[in-house]
C-alpha cells in the first residue's frame, strides 16, 4: 500500500483507504459511480456565455468560481469593499447575495435597495451571476403585502384586490413545523404559497438576479410527493426569466437531502446544493475533516436525468457550502453525544471562523481537493460573507480587514490561491491540516 494513504472510517462504507495526495483518487465504489465531467477549461479562457439555456461546461465554470456572500444587497458588509474583493479574486457565482430570511418583513424596500445596488456590481463584472433566496419560512407579516395583478395573471388565477394570506400558506394542523415566533414552514402544494414564491422570485429577476436558491425544498413538499407543484412553480418562474432576465434564464437550486427534486425523469433544479457536512476530530481540539458517508452528505448521491437546458447527466453538478444553523449548548467542546451536526459545538461557518488564518487557508485547499476527488460533480462554494453564531463572532467576512470591514478575517488570498492552483491540483497535497496551537 502506498504510504501516501491512511486508514479512515466511514459510517456508510466501513473502513477504507483514503488517499492524501490530490490526483491519486479514492478507491471503492463511490469513485467508480461518479460522472466524468467535461475537461477543465484553463482560467484564462473560461467560457461564461449563456442565453436561455446553459451548457454543463459553462455551468461548472460558474460553480467552480462560486462564493457565498450572504446579504451583499441587504446591508451586510461594505458594498464597495465587497465589489473590490469579488473582482480581485475573480468570483463569478455570488451565492445568497440577496438573502431575506423572513422576506415579508421589509420586502418592498429590500427589493428596491437591491435594484439600486445590483447594477454597481454588474458594472464591475457583467459575467457574474447573482443569487437571491426564496426560503423555507413565512411569517404572519406577509398578510400586509398586496398581491400585484400580474402575479394572479401569470399564475393563471382571476385578479382580485387583496393581500397575501399567511393562514393559506402554512401546513394544516398536525403537519406544521415552527420556524420561530409567528413563522412556519410553508406548504408549496398550496396555491397561496406558490403565489408568494412566484412574487419573490420574479421580483428578484427584475432586480437583476439570475439565480434563485429555494432553500430546503424537501421540507416544503410534504403534500407534493410527485413534485407536480414544484414543477409548475419553477416552469412559471423560468418562463418569466425567459422574457425578463438579463440572459433570459434563471438558475434554480436548493438543498436536497434526498439528492434532488425529480419528476418523471426530469431534474427540476439546474444544480443541487447542500452543506459540506464537516466532521470534528474529537481527539484533536478544533480540528475537523470531510468524510464519505458522514451524516447525510450529498457526495455520490446527486441525482441525474434530463436538465432544463436539455442535456442529460448521471449526476447533476452541485455546490457544497459551510452552512450556518446556530450554536450548541457546549460551544468549543467536542460533540460527544453525536447530537445534530455540531462541529466543536458550532455550526460549520462559526467553527471555521474560530480557526487561525493559517488553518483556514490550509483547510480551504484541503476541502477543495477533497470534494473534487470524492465526487467530480461537486464544487466547494467558498465562504465570503455568512451569519456566525457565538458571543465573540456574529458574522464571518473573508474580506481583508480595513476601515470599512474592521472584522474582516483576510481570507481573500487563500480563496484566490485555491482557484489559481486548480489547474495544477494533481501536484497539491490534500492532507488534513492540523490546527495551529494558539
Amino acid at each position: 500500500m502506498n504510504n501516501c494513504c491512511r486508514n479512515s472510517f466511514s459510517r456508510r462504507h466501513g473502513w477504507r483507504w483514503v488517499c492524501l495526495v490530490a490526483g491519486l483518487g479514492f478507491g471503492g465504489p463511490l469513485a467508480e459511480a461518479t460522472d466524468t465531467p467535461p475537461a477543465r477549461v484553463p482560467t484564462q479562457s473560461r467560457d461564461y456565455r449563456f442565453d436561455k439555456t446553459i451548457s454543463r461546461q459553462v455551468l461548472e465554470n460558474y460553480l467552480s468560481r462560486s462564493i457565498s456572500m450572504e446579504g451583499v444587497f441587504n446591508g451586510k458588509g461594505d458594498l464597495d469593499d465587497n465589489i473590490r474583493m469579488l473582482t480581485s479574486i475573480q468570483a463569478k457565482y455570488i451565492g445568497r447575495s440577496l438573502c431575506l430570511w423572513g422576506a415579508e418583513a421589509h420586502f418592498l424596500s429590500d427589493v428596491q435597495r437591491a435594484k439600486e445596488e445590483v447594477p454597481k456590481l454588474l458594472a464591475a463584472d457583467p459575467d457574474m451571476i447573482l443569487e437571491a433566496c426564496v426560503f423555507e419560512t413565512v411569517g404572519s407579516r406577509v398578510d400586509r403585502i398586496a398581491i400585484p395583478d400580474w402575479v394572479f395573471a401569470d399564475m393563471g388565477q382571476p385578479v382580485e384586490p387583496r393581500n397575501f394570506r399567511y393562514a393559506d400558506m402554512i401546513y394544516p394542523e398536525g403537519q406544521r413545523r415552527s420556524m420561530g415566533p409567528n413563522a412556519q414552514v410553508p406548504d408549496e402544494s398550496r396555491l397561496e404559497t406558490r403565489l408568494w414564491f412566484y412574487y419573490q422570485a420574479t421580483s428578484y429577476i427584475d432586480a437583476g438576479f439570475e439565480a434563485i436558491h429555494f432553500g430546503q425544498v424537501e421540507i416544503m413538499n410534504r403534500n407534493d410527493r410527485d413534485n407536480a407543484h414544484w414543477e409548475d412553480l419553477l416552469t412559471r418562474v423560468r418562463a418569466y426569466a425567459a422574457k425578463h432576465a438579463r440572459r433570459h434564464m434563471v438558475l434554480c437550486n436548493g438543498h436536497v437531502p434526498s439528492g434532488g427534486l425529480m419528476r418523471e425523469g426530469r431534474l427540476l433544479l439546474d444544480f443541487h446544493a447542500f452543506p459540506l457536512r464537516v466532521r470534528e476530530v474529537p481527539d484533536k481540539p478544533r480540528e475537523a475533516i470531510l468524510e464519505l458517508g458522514f451524516s447525510d452528505g450529498i457526495y455520490g448521491r446527486s441525482k441525474g436525468g434530463l436538465t432544463f437546458s436539455g442535456w442529460h447527466c448521471e449526476h447533476l453538478p452541485y455546490l457544497v457550502e459551510l452552512d450556518n444553523y446556530g450554536v450548541s449548548q457546549h460551544p468549543g467542546q467536542p460533540n460527544a453525544t453525536g447530537e445534530f451536526n455540531w462541529v466543536w459545538g458550532y455550526d460549520e461557518i462559526t467553527w471555521f471562523a474560530h480557526q487561525t488564518k493559517e488553518y483556514r487557508a490550509h483547510w480551504l485547499q484541503y476541502a477543495w481537493n477533497w470534494v473534487r476527488q470524492a465526487d467530480p460533480n461537486g464544487f466547494l462554494e467558498m465562504p465570503g460573507s455568512r451569519t456566525a453564531v457565538s458571543p465573540d463572532t456574529r458574522w464571518y467576512f473573508a474580506n481583508n480587514p480595513g476601515p470599512t470591514v474592521p472584522t474582516g478575517l483576510g481570507d481573500e488570498a487563500a480563496i484566490r490561491a485555491v482557484w489559481v492552483g486548480e489547474a495544477g491540483m494533481s501536484t497539491l497535497e490534500s492532507r488534513v491540516p492540523s490546527a495551529p496551537r494558539k
